[in-house]
């Protein structure tokens, strides 16, 4: 089956047919970064990332641009708050975002433009909209004429125009012709930074910018753009329509990820909810964090909560399991495998992690039968299919961003000291004194090792989260 991704501008599941044969161009709304990333902003990573290493995986030569919005309202009101330059604030949340990104296995993006990096391209976007009749200036602003394209404003959040309500309705702007006419440049303002334009000095609009960058590097038409689904109105909606306004195609697919909430309340500073990076890493170790944020269908609301994140953790540790025992037995290095073509059409039918990570688990579970008969040939074909599906998950355990170092200055010397305590322990059972030996086998929990008996002995692992 062909890929198959869910449209949200036809609001139907459409075969996935890219402009050029073999090439995708992909757009997604990055970070405003006033503060650190949390875990919804996590979330819309791994899941871009999942779709970004299927695309791939399938063949295809992805392009993927991830923009920046480096000023914002909001940036500019913490360097206020904190004393400090508003690129300061910009710069050093980046950082975090991109440490966040690259902790969880986030592959990194082609491009990541910066909105501060790209007015001369706003100004021209701008520039083609005031020839076509659709944007205006007015009072040191620049507002595109909404009614100008009344026709088909809307037409991505399902709306028509003469039933929105714009949240300026409250607001006394009397430089604008209509309420619902949005800012693509902003008038300076003192102690504000600005740059200079035909229509005077200012700073972008939000969502000029993304239109501007995204066309720069990907071309007026091209295939996916992606974000949450809180960004569908009013954000992408007027992406479509300054865009096309000015003769773009734009994005030809467009695919929004499900918000998260935690404990069944949106997460709020005032309510003191906010789950960042290092609380989930208190928690459970980056893979599994990844395991948890990718194990939801990405369209779906997600409800974080520390038993969910639990049971990720442990059914990440089963498949972690199975790979390194199996690794023990019939080497690291399995031979490539075909996919099943289960988790094939999985992820092709809307990129269906759910139902692809079911289909890991039960070959993981045809693998620890195989381990447990001792059957090398077929546990060597299980791990070359587990290996093949996480990877293409990002989850793959024995891969060089998850697997414990092989040589890890400390293993040998604790290897050494838990086979004396495992052969006392082997002494201890032949001679029938099993409370000797699970004595041991308790000493040794306490201490933070694993002690698992297989037919082929005992193995020990450190403790995990």
């Amino acid at each position: 089956m062909s890929l198959r991704l869910y449209d949200t501008s036809t609001r139907t599941v459409r075969t996935f047919e890219p402009l050029e044969e073999g090439r995708v161009g992909m757009y997604v709304c990055g970070a405003t970064p006033q503060a650190s990333p949390h875990i919804g902003h996590l979330r819309s990573g791994v899941i871009y990332d999942v779709l970004l290493r299927w695309l791939r995986r399938s063949g295809y030569e992805v392009t993927f641009a991830r923009n920046v919005t480096d000023i914002d309202d909001k940036i500019i009101a913490v360097a206020a708050d904190q004393g400090i330059p508003w690129f300061a604030v910009a710069e050093g949340n980046q950082r975090v975002f991109t440490q966040g990104y690259d902790l969880l296995g986030c592959l990194p993006p082609t491009i990541e433009p910066r909105a501060t990096g790209h007015v001369p391209e706003m100004i021209v976007l701008m520039r083609r909209l005031m020839e076509n009749g659709h944007a205006y200036a007015a009072g040191g602003d620049v507002y595109f004429d909404v009614r100008s394209w009344a026709d088909h404003y809307g037409s991505l959040s399902n709306q028509k125009l003469e039933n929105m309500r714009s949240a300026a309705d409250t607001l006394t702007e009397d430089c604008k012709r209509d309420v619902r006419d949005f800012a693509l440049w902003k008038g300076a303002k003192p102690g504000e930074p600005s740059w200079e334009t035909p229509w005077g000095e200012g700073r972008p609009g939000w969502h000029l910018e993304c239109s501007a960058m995204s066309t720069k590097y990907l071309g007026a038409t091209f295939d996916i753009h992606g974000g949450g689904v809180d960004l569908i109105f009013p954000h992408h909606e007027n992406e479509i329509a300054q865009s096309q306004a000015a003769g773009d195609g734009f994005a030809r697919y467009w695919l929004h990820n499900g918000l998260l909430t935690v404990d069944g309340e949106k997460m709020s500073k005032s309510v003191g909810n906010v789950v960042l990076l290092p609380d989930l890493l208190g928690k459970a170790r980056p893979a599994e964090v990844r395991y948890y944020l990718a194990s939801a269908h990405y369209r779906s609301l997600m409800d974080y909560t520390d038993s969910a994140l639990a049971e990720a953790v442990s059914a990440y540790q089963r498949i972690e399991g199975f790979a390194v025992r199996a690794a023990e037995l019939v080497g690291p290095e399995a031979p490539a495998a075909d996919l099943p073509e289960a988790f094939i059409s999985a992820m092709n039918d809307d990129l269906g992690v759910p139902q692809a990570l079911a289909v890991v688990h039960e070959t993981v579970r045809e693998g620890n039968n195989a381990l447990a008969a001792g059957d090398s040939p077929l546990v060597r074909k299980t791990l070359a299919a587990v290996r093949g599906m996480t990877d293409a998950l990002g989850l793959d355990p024995l891969s060089d961003q998850w697997s414990r170092p092989a040589e890890d200055d400390l293993r040998p010397v604790v290897d050494a000291l838990v086979q004396v305590a495992l052969q006392q322990r082997q002494a201890a059972r032949s001679r029938k004194d099993y409370e000797a030996a699970d004595a041991i086998r308790d000493g040794l929990t306490e201490a933070g090792i694993v002690v698992e008996d297989t037919p082929h002995g005992s193995r020990w692992e450190l403790k995990r989260h």
